[in-house]
């Protein structure tokens, strides 16, 4: 009997991957090895194990790599500073990277000729998955059912579950379209596609409504080194945990909700609502470290490396030689970015407090508005008049001019 060929695909037990199964084997009678990458979807992954093989799998992987995941590739954007057009901290754009480059394993493991996704035609992530597939397993056939079947709507998606008796996550009353890791939570579809719709407060998972979060605010010290978090009020935990714990804090402060219309990779504009509490946090004291311990310059063009970062991320340009460059010089960066930062929490509103490093820049004796015996404030008279000089030079000659203009003009008025 000849065996048949095998393709392994992204399973989440969602709605776009729940129906690929039985797609897969009507269309292509491959042999279908479910592979479901936890990258943090909690209780979800319960619900996928049975799912999978009931609709039609020959066998289910579930990969645990949320310490990985944290590590590994939110902790080195967290370093860089990267935020997608000022709001989304990537939570599903870094998640893909590792997805695909497990997928591509395990097809390399199972003699698997094709790699499936449930990512839509209109969306990012068919973008970041393929990227890393090209990049990691060049040769491997990449399909992509949303591109190509009668399927165009998640309605008709829904239609095609239920026939098969394949239970989804969603109905018709709450079609919302959800991705959860360990980051972040997002929201997308459905009501949410009208960007002037409100959503309500059931829409939040992972964080309460800020004017429901406590009347008494919440404080906490965040401990990093060489730019990496590594301690809360003085406790340390690994990655993975410290990521968790910011989340239940931040979770419970109303903290970390994100409503944005952005720019797809695709051309695009589409609105998500996301929820990253410990993300929030841990981004505003990153940073606040850094206004700390590095100097003008660098700061200046690290903003500028952070957004090129940023969008490179999002694109699904993790395995690039850019990045790889852009991640050098964010290390280099890094070195002196070691210290604590206090922070106060509020009913929505992360507010730093606080800060202090043993590689500061900030120096008192300097700074101070009283006597001091360092600073010489007569100095600053000859800094002023170089650095006000091109301003001087640009207002002689204009003055100049002008005489002439009006030289001219006495002239032939004579």
């Amino acid at each position: 009997m000849v065996s048949k060929k095998k393709v392994v695909l992204a399973y989440s037990g969602g709605l776009d991957t729940s129906i690929i199964i039985p797609w897969l084997k009507e269309n292509f009678d491959y042999e279908v090895i479910a592979v479901c990458v936890d990258v943090g979807q909690g209780t979800e992954i319960e619900t996928v194990k049975k799912k999978a093989v009931k609709s039609g799998a020959s066998k289910l992987y579930v990969e645990d790599v949320k310490e990985e995941f944290v590590k590994d590739y939110i902790f080195p954007t967290l370093k860089a500073g990267a935020v997608y057009e000022g709001k989304y901290l990537l939570g599903t754009s870094f998640a893909r990277p590792l997805i695909a480059k497990k997928l591509v394993e395990i097809a390399h493991k199972e003699g698997a000729e094709a790699i499936a996704h449930g990512a839509t035609g209109k969306g990012n992530d068919q973008v970041r998955f393929e990227l890393t597939i090209k990049a990691l397993s060049p040769h491997m056939k990449i399909i992509a059912p949303w591109r190509i079947w009668d399927i165009k709507s998640r309605e008709q998606a829904v239609d095609y579950a239920v026939a098969r008796g394949i239970p989804v996550p969603v109905t018709r009353e709450h079609p919302y379209s959800m991705d959860r890791n360990v980051w972040h939570l997002s929201h997308e579809g459905s009501d949410l596609e009208d960007p002037w719709f409100t959503p309500d407060d059931s829409t939040y998972l992972m964080t309460v409504p800020p004017e429901k979060a406590p009347d008494n605010p919440t404080f906490l010290e965040i401990y990093f080194e060489k730019g990496i978090p590594k301690a809360i009020n003085g406790i340390e935990y690994s990655p993975l945990a410290l990521v968790e714990k910011l989340n239940e804090i931040g979770g419970q402060n109303g903290v970390g909700i994100t409503d944005m219309v952005e720019n797809r990779l695709v051309g695009i504009k589409s609105r998500g609502v996301y929820e990253c509490p410990g993300g929030t946090i841990l981004y505003n004291a990153h940073r606040e470290l850094e206004r700390l311990t590095l100097d003008r310059q660098t700061s200046f063009f690290k903003d500028t490396v952070a957004n090129q970062y940023a969008q490179l991320v999002y694109d699904g340009l993790w395995y690039t030689p850019l990045k790889k460059a852009l991640d050098a010089f964010v290390d280099s960066t890094q070195e002196t970015v070691t210290g604590t930062v206090k922070l106060k929490l509020y009913k929505g509103s992360c507010t730093v407090c606080g800060s202090k490093s043993p590689y500061s820049l900030y120096n008192h004796e300097f700074a101070t508005f009283g006597e001091d015996e360092v600073y010489n404030q007569k100095d600053a008279e000859g800094f002023i008049n170089l650095f006000g000089l091109p301003l001087k030079v640009r207002a002689l000659m204009e003055e100049k001019l002008q005489q002439e203009i009006n030289a001219q003009r006495k002239i032939k008025a004579v």
